[in-house]
């Protein structure tokens, strides 16, 4: 398959099956609205070495949030229930109750919880109260700029992560100017985060290493500093490859973002250096969703 010029290989993304949550945050400005968000999700790129994938899905109005104020909303998704419970409820009190003005409120509905204010109430020491408000019961936790307003828990449901595919331009500045112009439009889409920097990787990784102690390491195959060392997946032509890798909550709402993605760098063809689009899988062992090129984009 070929799109002005750009080959789309006939291969396929591997994706996983997680547990995703979403909340809301919301402040005075959407200034302190977004810093409580991006706190909350940085460090949060990969379940290798986070125990968590988070990002910012969207900037709330005020007409779109619990409490009439900006807000943000975020989605967390990790391999087990417990693990992103866990994460849930440190990164709510390291970076949401410490930021100032915010509030946080149940995201997702669903009859498996995940708690928020239910366990932070404590910080209270006692002087917290709670309030019920249509059948939702909220905490009200004294702090120093006034009250952390927190919802007494949110839902959870079941999820994607790791949906995915590589950029291969002539050189870097082309690869990354392209996955740029599709990280904006990727995000425009609801229910999907893209957990790492930017919304881009340049370090994709293989499963396994030379060294016991890792599980994963740097995918030779695709690194151009080791064309004529390894056996490649890159022509001589080809300077940089870089990957975007999308988490959604459902196989359809990764399947939307990566034709957006791919579409936009599409747009753009041969003629500014984008030569394929490729994805990162592992055989189809390991992950149960498979993610399928040509079927995406047709």
């Amino acid at each position: 398959m070929q799109i002005n010029g750009v080959t789309i290989e006939d291969t396929f993304a591997e994706a996983f099956g997680m547990r995703a949550t979403r909340i809301i945050i919301t402040a005075l400005n959407p200034r302190w609205a977004r810093q409580a968000g991006e706190t909350m999700t940085g460090f949060a790129t990969s379940v290798i070495g986070c125990g968590v994938e988070a990002g910012i899905e969207s900037e709330l109005s005020s007409s779109q949030t619990p409490d009439g104020r900006p807000g943000v909303s975020v989605l967390l998704f990790g391999m087990s229930t417990k693990d992103l419970a866990k994460a849930l409820e440190v990164r709510t009190g390291q970076c949401i109750l410490t930021c100032p003005t915010t509030a946080v409120y149940a995201g997702m509905e669903g009859s498996e919880r995940l708690p928020l204010g239910k366990n932070l109430r404590y910080f209270g020491d006692g002087y917290q109260i709670s309030k019920l408000i249509d059948g939702k019961r909220y905490w009200r936790i004294p702090v120093m700029d006034g009250e952390f307003i927190a919802e007494q828990d949110t839902g959870r449901c079941s999820a994607v992560g790791g949906g995915n595919f590589l950029v291969l331009a002539d050189n870097l500045p082309q690869a990354l100017s392209a996955c740029e112009e599709a990280v904006v439009a990727m995000r425009k889409l609801p229910n999907v985060i893209l957990p790492f920097p930017g919304g881009i990787v340049r370090s994709g990784s293989k499963v396994g290493s030379k060294y016991k102690a890792l599980i994963a390491s740097t995918n030779q195959a695709y690194c151009p500093t080791l064309r004529g060392l390894v056996d490649t997946q890159l022509d001589s032509e080809t300077g940089a490859v870089l990957e975007i890798v999308i988490n959604g909550l459902t196989p359809e709402d990764i399947t939307q973002a990566m034709r957006a993605g791919i579409s936009t760098i599409c747009e753009r063809g041969s003629a500014q250096g984008i030569r394929r689009i490729s994805a990162g899988n592992y055989g189809g062992k390991l992950g149960q969703f498979h993610f399928r090129l040509h079927e995406v984009m047709a």
